[in-house]
């Protein structure tokens, strides 16, 4: 009897055992609009994530994916169980990171793309011509990496204490909704800060023209997107979080080779009718799809520490990601 009863807790044991590392079997991801996502409409339109589950022994789960405007309510997202793995911009990235103590980091970037502020107004030319009639379109304001962009360039323009001096001009608006605001001429909207492709399309407009890019002002390439979960759902995870990896590297390796494909993909996905040759030319020129990071992501988290955003400045890339990509 005794002997009967030590199995039966033996074997209870590895029932809980097993059930508490078992990984999960439903998950809900999500991307933003534009062409920076596009790795990530391979994993959905291809069925990546579900692959390398496979591949890592999880057999079949079940990926959801949600489109959000901006960076502020995919971390909503987040923190409310609604989503476990969110795409967006370094800026609401690392405030998270802050606000969370390093509870959330990031599973490997997306991409390094240049964010464009253009505008319709023609006397302005750069930061010193903006008057309180010139309003400018970002997905959120003050926390979207398109507005955090705005405040380092008012920094270096004007000093450090007026890094915020715009910040009453930008208004709230998804991409696709701030393109055709800038672009009708019926609009208060002056100004649009946003990533490929809706500048390109934008500057095809005679009328609308670049004040400066991100590129030029950090003086080189820098990681923009990337996804990130929280520190549980990485630890309870671990095989699924570097299936993700592993598609997203099988995913930017097809753009490559695929060109074409991608970009009718693309057009697809948004059921867009832009041009296939500018969306062609924003694949060849102005993005690339990558999952490890630049290094120079950390010039955004010194500028959010030295202006009092965030409390932590990390002292490398490497604080602000889990090792999937180590």
């Amino acid at each position: 009897m005794i002997k009967n009863l030590k199995k039966i807790i033996v074997l209870s044991s590895l029932l809980i055992t097993s059930t508490l590392l078992a990984e999960v079997k439903e998950i809900v991801v999500s991307k933003q609009y534009g062409i920076s996502y596009l790795s990530l409409i391979v994993l959905e339109e291809q069925k990546l994530i579900e692959k390398y589950a496979k591949e890592h022994g999880l057999g079949d789960i079940k990926v959801n994916w949600a489109t959000f405007g901006g960076g502020s309510i995919a971390n909503d997202a987040l923190l409310s169980g609604n989503a476990h793995i969110v795409g967006g911009g370094n800026g609401p990235f690392i405030r998270l990171w802050d606000k969370t103590e390093g509870k959330v980091k990031a599973l490997a970037a997306l991409n390094e793309s240049p964010i464009v502020f253009v505008s319709n107004n023609p006397n302005v030319k750069s930061l010193k011509d903006l008057t309180e009639k010139d309003k400018i379109a970002v997905p959120s304001v003050k926390v979207s990496v398109q507005s955090l962009l705005l405040q380092i360039a008012a920094a270096k323009e004007f000093g450090i204490k007026s890094y915020d001096k715009f910040d009453n001009l930008t208004v709230s608006l998804k991409n696709p909704d701030a393109y055709a605001a800038i672009t009708s001429g019926n609009s208060p909207v002056t100004g649009h800060i946003s990533l490929d492709p809706y500048p390109t399309l934008e500057l095809e407009k005679p009328n609308i023209h670049k004040v400066f890019d991100s590129f030029t002002l950090l003086g080189s390439a820098h990681t923009t997107n990337l996804i990130w979960a929280t520190e549980n759902f990485y630890k309870e995870n671990p095989k699924l979080s570097k299936a993700v990896v592993k598609a997203l590297d099988e995913a930017n390796n097809w753009i490559v080779n695929n060109h074409d494909e991608a970009v009718k993909l693309y057009l697809a996905s948004y059921k867009s009718d832009e041009s296939p040759e500018l969306i062609s030319k924003v694949l060849k020129n102005s993005i690339t799809f990558n999952t490890k990071p630049k290094e120079n992501i950390t010039q955004f988290s010194d500028f959010l520490y030295d202006v009092g955003a965030i409390k932590k400045k990390p002292t490398s890339w490497e604080e602000l990601f889990f090792d999937s990509i180590k």
